[in-house]
């Protein structure tokens, strides 16, 4: 990770999804442009939904759990590009 990129970590173990719910289309694409606590990716865990946001506006650089993998706890699951 370089000093213009930042890792969006899961806070508790669980599922990871990339919409906010079934059959919906996918909350963020790698290239995409995200604001400031815009919602990137959803982890559930025992029936509660952990919405992960972006800390800083930047450009979705790497996806790196596929869609409705298991993660672990502070497991890396997304890379952003912060914006200049």
């Amino acid at each position: 990770m370089s000093s213009g990129t930042y890792t969006i970590t899961s806070p508790v173990m669980g599922t990871f999804y990339r919409a906010a719910g079934p059959g919906e289309k996918p909350l963020v694409e790698v290239g995409q442009q995200v604001e400031a606590s815009q919602v990137v990716c959803v982890i559930e865990s025992m029936k509660i939904f952990t919405e992960l946001r972006a800390e800083q506006a930047g450009t979705v650089k790497t996806i790196l759990v596929e869609n409705e993998e298991p993660v672990m706890k502070n497991q890396d699951v997304m890379e952003i590009e912060i914006s200049q």
